[in-house]
């Protein structure tokens, strides 16, 4: 039988960066997550960290994890604790050190996040979460002369999201929910004025305003306009221009020349130069990315090339890419259900020389014995379009039989399963098909990646119809003979977490066995144990622990969880401050209390991820363990 060591052996190769001969990457190589790196057409991978440093996963840091400063010969590196999250932005020498703090350690005592950078005037921007009160306060950096100018301050956070040439005016968004976001232009010496929405404090109760999730911001080349993607002309995001002149003016633009189908939302325009943009697609959880020009007179914006989602570069994700200007080349990490990110370049003029800079592999075991997944999607019990993939053991591992079904549940909820390689869940996914599992992956509502009505359905709706969405699934499932829903057992991390508790206490009769990754156990306790800045999102996002205490009870898996029946597996990191380790405590705690099966799995250097190779060989191990044995295959 199969090792979970040999799909480990892939090592992580993301958020790359070219700068100039160099390739700067992060990467596992050393068994956690550091920074390296290597040259253009091929070196030994340099570390540029101490060893005993470990990085956070990117996908957790909200912000650049990393940025090169090539005239000041200094990277700015955003550095926790073993999973705390509570980042210091950090300086080393281009070529590796050990960190010192930057800004004369000015954020000790927060929680930073690393905004847009500017290699070339050595600005940066950086988001400071304090860790006793719920204020988050937005700063522009100089690296070069230490100055730090306060942009904005509130409970909410105030991000900046693009700026002019000089610096001297910043576009900042401030969200609420997801979605319910306002736009702010911020201008040295001068007060901050609302160019978009109507900031929450200034609403009457109860008043319902326009929804423009807005995103990916950039000024025009005139620097009179900003280009910005948005949910309010097309409910999957598209692109429009908005007049900084004027207030409330957003215009919509089009997009020609698209090469993709299939369901899915617009992620991203990025500046690249001059008119030049990069756009970025989720189509059904592939990844599509173009190169297109700006028509600021039409309006339109027009594809001159597909850099992401054709060819060699097709039916997978792109987890970051980097545009080097001196050198107009990009640079990316890319991976799929069945192949480990890579490092890839696009260069030339015509974007049509492919360079691969890693040739990561799993080992020992054959391509075609790894699962591609297939479209699973299904109506649910109201009508609603529910995409999800069904992972399948491959025939040439000669299992016969109906197979034992494993549920798999994403966290968020705000979030979406991709076919994404560097994710803790598709490693998982594939070593369960090899040991002869069916595994099934929906997107139910609230998640990502199906437009903002279907993302805003499990806002203050934790365990209400996106529990109803898993349970119609599961009555789907039935019908597929390749699948045997009587041995199914369900796993799910942070919000999977919870839900993964929910269906186990609420549905018991659908589950032979659980597996908890860092799930909240009761909601009040969760709500008051999260960090004081996230308290004003979940208050209106879950809803208020004081004023909403029955709700938040009755949703809780704390209320239903004497009725659990199968044998329950948690899985939790100490250093987590997101589901803090009391949560899982408590939970595991309470069970054995009134004599259920648990069995408690805590790592004490992780955080709300598990990432070191020791641990994460471990963590893969003891779920399928525990799935042969309460599901049998």
């Amino acid at each position: 039988m199969y090792r979970i060591e040999s799909l480990l052996s892939a090592r992580l190769f993301i958020s790359p960066k070219l700068v100039g001969n160099r390739i700067f990457f992060i990467s596992n190589l050393s068994g956690h997550l550091s920074l390296y790196a290597m040259d253009h057409g091929g070196s030994v991978p340099e570390p540029l960290l101490p060893p005993q440093i470990a990085l956070q996963n990117p996908h957790l840091i909200g912000g650049e994890p990393y940025f090169v400063f090539p005239d000041s010969g200094k990277i700015l590196v955003m550095i926790d604790r073993d999973g705390d999250e509570n980042y210091q932005p950090m300086i080393i020498p281009l070529d590796g050190g050990f960190p010192e703090p930057a800004f004369e350690g000015f954020f000790e005592g927060t929680r930073v996040h690393l905004g847009e950078c500017d290699a070339e005037n050595k600005i940066v921007y950086l988001i400071a979460e304090s860790r006793a009160s719920e204020a988050i306060t937005t700063y522009q950096g100089n690296l070069s002369t230490g100055e730090l100018v306060k942009l904005a301050e509130t409970p909410w956070g105030t991000y900046p999201n693009g700026h002019t040439a000089d610096h001297r005016r910043v576009l900042l968004m401030e969200g609420y929910t997801f979605g319910d976001s306002v736009l702010f232009l911020w201008e040295r010496g001068k007060t901050n004025r609302v160019l978009m929405g109507k900031p929450i404090l200034d609403r009457a109760e109860g008043e319902q305003v326009p929804l423009y999730g807005f995103s990916s911001m950039n000024f025009t080349s005139d620097e009179k306009s900003a280009l910005c993607l948005t949910s309010f002309f097309k409910d999957t995001y598209s692109p429009a221009e908005l007049d900084l002149n004027a207030t409330q003016d957003l215009h919509p633009v089009e997009v020609n020349g698209l090469k993709h189908s299939g369901v899915g939302e617009m992620t991203g325009i990025y500046g690249l130069e001059g008119a030049r943009f990069a756009l970025d697609y989720n189509i059904d959880g592939v990844s599509w990315l173009y190169e297109a020009e700006y028509d600021a007179e039409r309006k339109e914006f027009d594809v001159k090339h597909v850099l992401v989602g054709e060819g060699t570069l097709a039916n997978g994700m792109l987890e970051s890419f980097y545009y080097d200007k001196p050198g107009d080349r990009f640079i990316l990490s890319f991976s799929s259900a069945t192949s480990p990110t890579q490092i890839y370049s696009i260069e030339g003029q015509e974007r049509n020389l492919i360079i691969r800079h890693t040739r990561e592999k799993v080992l020992g075991i054959p391509q075609d014995l790894l699962s591609d997944g297939e479209d699973a999607s299904y109506t649910s019990y109201d009508g609603t379009r529910i995409s999800a993939r069904l992972y399948l053991p491959a025939k040439e591992l000669g299992f016969t039989g109906s197979r034992p079904l494993v549920y798999y549940v994403h966290g968020g909820p705000q979030g979406q399963e991709r076919p994404d390689f560097a994710w803790f869940s598709m490693p998982l996914i594939q070593y369960l098909t090899l040991n002869g599992f069916a595994v099934f992956v929906p997107n139910v509502r609230g998640s990502t990646g199906y437009g903002m009505r279907y993302t805003k359905q499990v806002d203050h709706d934790w365990g209400g119809y996106d529990r109803l969405d898993h349970v119609e699934a599961m009555k789907i499932l039935e019908k597929d003979k390749r699948v045997d829903v009587h041995r199914a057992g369900v796993v799910g991390r942070s919000y999977g977490g919870y839900m993964t508790l929910t269906l186990a206490a609420r549905h018991p009769e659908l589950w032979k066995g659980a597996v908890d990754m860092f799930g909240p156990f009761d909601l009040i306790t969760f709500s008051e144990r999260i960090p004081e800045t996230w308290k004003p999102y979940f208050r209106i996002a879950l809803g208020d622990p004081v004023t909403d205490a029955d709700f938040l009870k009755e949703r809780s898996p704390r209320t239903h969880i004497e009725q659990i029946t199968c044998p329950l597996l948690v899985i939790q990191g100490k250093n987590d401050p997101r589901v803090v380790e009391r949560e899982s405590h408590d939970l595991v705690e309470y069970l054995r209390s009134i004599g259920k099966q648990v069995d408690y799995l805590m790592f004490e250097n992780e955080g709300h991820d598990v990432l070191k190779y020791e641990n994460r060989v471990r963590c893969y191990t003891e779920i399928t363990e525990f799935f042969k044995k309460t599901l049998q295959p």
